[in-house]
């Protein structure tokens, strides 16, 4: 089912139920949205843009802090058959502009976060885009921009009914651009779908669930954890604001069951527990049933620590990326704690490889490059068919760039990025599996391990520490 008809389903069947909350401490600050008010706004964003030319296969760049609105904007262009385009809010003006200029944007929605940047681009993006949304307070609307509560007058509630099939073109989501410009990875429907029926696949969400956000939503991997919830027309919690006192707040203030936590926020939860800062007999936490977590390596202290602060939680780790429609390829299973530092299995739907340079298998256990397949697959890399031909093989097996290893179980452990790989003395050496070692010392909190010139060796793998407050080493 396109994701867009899930919307209008969940609004037709849980109309006056709760779906989305936006929370902001700093502000004492809370907003509800019922599913009826998420589907009519998204209704309400879409006719205002095929009122303003937007079409079927056009672009709408989606430039956005996290908050209330942000969902259903990204509905509203995909009910219009326009790509949306969602961008990271740490891009500069040039990144910006170079996104803008790629997708050849109509359109372009964006926050008050962002107005002294698309300033600075405006005569440059204007070439192609026609029309500026500014969704913030109305004394700070440039005067270009039309303002959101105006925009969504202009629209009609009820769907604009343009023809979509599942095979259709969605979304542009644009890489961070480690190595020179950002790609733009291009999703279809059917991808958006395959997300939904993964997530909720591997961690069984029912209407019961509440889902915690609390990582960006332009980022696939936030999203589409949602979509597990969003699926069953469960409810989310968007948290505005990170530390550990705010996240487990929201969590027993509003009865959050799912939180997707990144590395650092686990780490600063344990550390405020070990402090005396956090007390976690002043919360309710019991319905708190998984924590998972991904986006980056996970230290296996830092899951054996939570799981003994936490002894009840379901956990699991989650790999993906962004050309693979975010988490899930790869997942350990809430099942399957005993394996903890490894990446997983295959997720639901997916296939796994890990070959040699030459793509074919290596020996079990050997390490080599992870290839992926399954229905999340991108469709390419926009507007660029040597990266596509680079990173597509073999009929649609996607090369991930990550050197992992197979275990006897088939577990696959990721053993690093294939570029992170330090050479020292004609030896590779993995990164992570320093990292994993050192991380288990009880006063290290975080450490990094780079790889610095040497004219004898090439490189020598040097590590870089941060100590827990109130240690020495």
């Amino acid at each position: 089912m396109i994701i867009t008809e899930i919307l209008a389903r969940n609004g037709r069947r849980f109309g006056k139920e709760t779906a989305l909350i936006e929370r902001v401490p700093e502000q004492n600050r809370r907003v509800e949205m019922t599913w009826g008010e998420f589907d009519e706004q998204a209704n309400r964003v879409a006719r205002a843009l095929v009122a303003r030319g937007i079409r079927k296969g056009d672009a709408v760049v989606h430039l956005m802090m996290n908050c209330i609105e942000w969902l259903p904007v990204y509905f509203g262009i995909l009910r219009t058959g326009a790509l949306a385009v969602p961008l990271n809010f740490r891009f500069l003006a040039k990144g910006i502009a170079f996104c803008t200029a790629t997708a050849e944007a109509k359109a372009f929605v964006f926050g008050e976060e962002f107005i002294d940047r698309v300033d600075e681009i405006k005569s440059e993006i204007d070439a192609t885009v026609q029309t500026y949304v500014f969704v913030g307070p109305a004394e700070k609307r440039p005067d270009y921009a039309i303002g959101y509560e105006t925009f969504l007058d202009s629209g009609a509630p009820d769907d604009p009914a343009v023809d979509l099939s599942i095979l259709d073109d969605a979304a542009l989501y644009f890489t961070s651009g480690t190595t020179g410009d950002p790609k733009a990875v291009r999703l279809t429907h059917r991808n958006l779908e395959a997300a939904c029926i993964c997530e909720n696949s591997h961690h069984r969400q029912t209407r019961d669930d509440t889902f915690l956000c609390i990582p960006p939503l332009y980022h696939t991997g936030a999203k589409m954890h949602w979509f597990g919830n969003f699926i069953v027309g469960a409810k989310a919690v968007i948290l505005k604001g990170i530390s550990p006192r705010w996240i487990l707040e929201a969590v027993s203030e509003e009865n959050v069951t799912i939180v997707w936590l990144l590395v650092p926020w686990a780490m600063d939860i344990l550390l405020a527990i070990e402090s005396g800062e956090i007390k976690l007999k002043d919360y309710q936490l019991d319905q708190w049933r998984l924590m998972h977590i991904g986006a980056q390596p996970v230290p296996r202290s830092l899951v054996r620590e939570w799981q003994k602060i936490f002894p009840h939680h379901q956990y699991d780790t989650n790999y993906g990326l962004t050309e693979c429609t975010g988490p899930g390829c790869v997942h350990l299973g809430m099942e399957n704690s005993h394996k903890v530092g490894a990446i997983g299995l295959p997720g639901f739907d997916w296939e796994t490889r890990i070959v040699d340079e030459g793509l074919s298998p290596v020996k079990p256990g050997d390490p080599g490059e992870l290839l992926v397949k399954g229905a999340g697959v991108m469709k390419e890399y926009y507007k660029n068919p040597k990266a596509t031909a680079a990173a597509l093989v073999d009929g649609g097996w996607l090369r991930t760039g990550d050197i992992a290893r197979q275990d006897e179980d088939g577990f696959i452990w990721l053993v690093d990025r294939k570029k992170d790989v330090i050479i020292t003395g004609g030896e590779n050496i993995f990164p992570v599996e320093i990292e994993d070692f050192l991380q288990d010392h009880p006063k290290i909190q975080d450490v990094a391990v780079i790889g610095l010139p040497s004219q004898r060796l090439g490189e020598i793998a040097t590590a870089v520490i941060q100590v827990k407050p109130g240690h020495s080493l």
